[in-house]
């Protein structure tokens, strides 16, 4: 029992000792405990921040965490980073960070922006855009991966981009009009009574300095008389000592002569009053141009003057034919364009113009331009007032064409899915030209050789739209 109580006696005095120890130095051994933990530690994990930086403005330096302006996450700029990346503010991201892109429109991949903000047509907050090392990196954004049984089911066809020579038939109608150039309308330039008519009807033929009337008129009676006078003048006075008589007398003539060629009579006709001596009664007047009588107001035993118009003549050799083109497809048509004609009155037969006059109006009606097609003809066999069928053939040269139902059209912009390895699709925005035969032109965004879908791309515009949303979300 002593040896017992001896043994308990030792131990408390064990405990009480230690008690008062850890009240005294305590507080030391903890705070010496934790310097060489923490000294470890930041020797082997922590790693010492110069500054903290904004990622989108990278020479905006801060000393301590927060948010930056554009309301994203300051970055930590390490001392252990490479000198380059310390020197140019643009510090590579740090552990578990993914350096963003840009930014772009989940519902319309084709917008980016170098900022975050909201899309323009949706009003959604734009999407972060990352730098993925795997290899779709590269592509846009709402690029989307299909297998091939998936693609069998969406009923994906494919096509090859190509180069190819494009002509295009522009098929309209027209009518049948006499040449503007070569009309003459018949009048006389004095007062009188037609005598006789030898050109009685319209549609007659007739041909240049052919006689169309006689007219009877004083004033031309009494001209005949002055150029007789005014030539006896002349022979009898023409000799004359005095300069002054003869000069006179020569100058009376020329003004005779004169009248009568301003009043068109012509040369042959003042020739025969020459020799005769003689005044007509009656004067012969003659066609000016050779064609057809389009009207006729002149008949016998009428009083005409210089506001009658007696005759309306064309020139039919060339016929004129304007052609009504839609206002979308004027610009292109060139003058000097060949153009081919078609009439169901000759069925088989082509007639071949070119065109030589685009009007400056548009109809507001039917939004047509008139297009002028002239045609030889010298058989006369094409009339003013028939209709027409005409065909102008348009050559777009060599170009970019895609299948016209590949491209998918949102109102502003246009594009196409192009084909990767792998079955990999990328939305691909280009910008179109002219449609004609179920093909349309690319100006730019594709190159000859590359593959497009040309089938079920509403199915993987579908697919790859969802895709850019679902990655919004979990960013």
């Amino acid at each position: 029992m002593a040896h017992n109580h001896k043994v308990l006696r030792l131990l408390a005095l064990a405990v009480a000792s230690a008690a008062v120890i850890g009240v005294l130095y305590g507080g030391n051994l903890v705070a010496a405990f934790r310097q060489d933990h923490s000294s470890q530690q930041g020797t082997s994990g922590e790693r010492k921040v110069l500054y903290w930086y904004d990622a989108m403005n990278p020479q905006h330096h801060y000393d301590k965490p927060g948010k930056a302006p554009d309301g994203m996450d300051l970055v930590p700029m390490y001392a252990d980073q490479p000198e380059a990346a310390r020197k140019s503010g643009a510090a590579q991201a740090p552990r578990g960070q993914r350096k963003v892109l840009y930014w772009y429109d989940p519902m319309h991949p084709q917008y980016k922006a170098d900022k975050p903000g909201t899309a323009p047509d949706c009003g959604m907050d734009l999407v972060p855009k990352y730098a993925d090392r795997n290899a779709g990196a590269s592509m846009a954004a709402g690029t989307v991966k299909i297998a091939a049984g998936a693609q069998q089911l969406m009923g994906v066809r494919i096509a090859i981009v190509r180069r190819e020579a494009l002509i295009r038939s522009l098929r309209t109608t027209g009518q049948l009009t006499a040449d503007e150039s070569k009309i003459a309308h018949v009048h006389v330039k004095v007062s009188g009574f037609i005598d006789k008519v030898f050109v009685d009807y319209a549609g007659q033929l007739v041909k240049k300095d052919q006689p169309l009337f006689t007219i009877y008129s004083p004033d031309l009676v009494a001209t005949q008389e002055e150029y007789l006078i005014a030539k006896h003048g002349e022979k009898a006075l023409g000799g004359s000592q005095f300069p002054e008589v003869s000069e006179s007398s020569r100058a009376l003539l020329r003004s005779a002569r004169e009248r009568l060629k301003l009043w068109d009579i012509s040369d042959d006709q003042i020739k025969k009053l020459d020799e005769s001596g003689e005044v007509s009664r009656t004067l012969t007047f003659y066609s000016p141009i050779g064609g057809s009588v389009m009207d006729r107001k002149a008949f016998p035993q009428t009083a005409v003057n210089p506001d009658t118009e007696l005759y309306t003549m064309a020139d039919l050799s060339t016929i004129w034919v304007n052609a009504d083109v839609y206002e979308y497809e004027v610009p292109y048509v060139k003058i000097g364009q060949t153009a081919q004609m078609q009439l169901s009155y000759y069925p088989g037969r082509t007639y071949t113009g070119r065109v030589s006059f685009i009007y400056p109006t548009v109809d507001p009606v039917a939004r047509t331009v008139k297009v002028r097609i002239e045609f030889p003809n010298p058989k006369v066999e094409l009339k003013p007032q028939m209709f027409a069928n005409v065909d102008l053939k348009i050559n777009y040269g060599n170009q970019i064409v895609v299948p016209q139902e590949a491209v998918l059209d949102s109102g502003s912009q246009q594009y196409v899915f192009v084909v990767h390895d792998g079955g990999t699709f990328e939305p691909r925005m280009i910008q179109t030209g002219a449609k004609l035969d179920g093909k349309a032109v690319v100006i730019s965004g594709l190159k000859p050789g590359e593959t497009i879908v040309t089938s079920g791309n509403f199915l993987i515009d579908s697919e790859s739209r969802l895709k850019s949303a679902m990655s919004g979300m979990k960013q």
